[in-house]
């Protein structure tokens, strides 16, 4: 099925929102006592909510449950974060390692500025430096998951990332999507590559 093809987005969407929804309700016992965690370990909204890009170009607030101290992103200056940084909150470390703190944005998959699989959202300096191939990678909405992450997350620089995500998009099925959920699943247990920030890093030309 090619991308273009008004099943795969009307399928996407579906499967998105059942998706989402069922998770959301499983996860919010868990969700709840990580608030708990977050608001007694500093201080602080429980959200950390930055703009991303989404489809088509279009801006949208992604949601991640905070695991920096307040204000951090200010001082880090979108400069990578490492597991050692001092800016790193003790349940933030936690979250990191075992990656719950993206599933937040399973807020943003139930409302349609994302899906379970896609591109990972990136910021707006980075896709002005977009060539026109690397555009294509805004042709589907953002994902919680993806097959760029589940290759070596994020040890890979940008046109690695993004010719992976391209390739996803090219080659796009529903098994595929339901291969990535699995796998991803796996990659986080195993737990390398969380700590660069490469959503922040600079594009870097091919």
């Amino acid at each position: 099925m090619t991308i273009n093809n008004k099943k795969y987005f009307i399928i996407k969407r579906i499967f998105d929102v059942i998706g989402s929804g069922i998770g959301l309700i499983i996860l919010f016992p868990i969700f709840v006592i990580i608030v708990i965690f977050i608001k007694l370990d500093s201080k602080g909204s429980v959200f950390f909510i930055q703009e991303r890009v989404g489809k088509d170009g279009k801006i949208f607030k992604a949601y991640k449950l905070r695991t920096m101290v307040s204000g951090a992103e200010g001082l880090t200056g979108n400069n990578p974060v490492d597991e050692k940084s001092s800016y790193i909150t003790r349940i933030g470390r936690i979250l990191r390692r075992i990656g719950i703190d993206e599933l937040a944005q399973l807020i943003n998959v139930l409302k349609g500025d994302m899906s379970l699989v896609g591109p990972r959202p990136t910021i707006l300096c980075q896709v002005k430096e977009y060539d026109n191939f690397q555009k294509k990678r805004l042709i589907v909405k953002p994902g919680l998951t993806g097959w760029a992450l589940i290759n070596r997350r994020n040890n890979l620089n940008w046109p690695e990332r993004i010719k992976l995500d391209i390739w996803y998009i090219e080659n796009w099925s529903f098994w595929l999507d339901i291969n990535i959920l699995f796998k991803t699943i796996f990659v986080v247990i195993n737990g390398k590559g969380l700590y660069i920030e490469s959503e922040n890093m600079k594009v870097l030309k091919k």
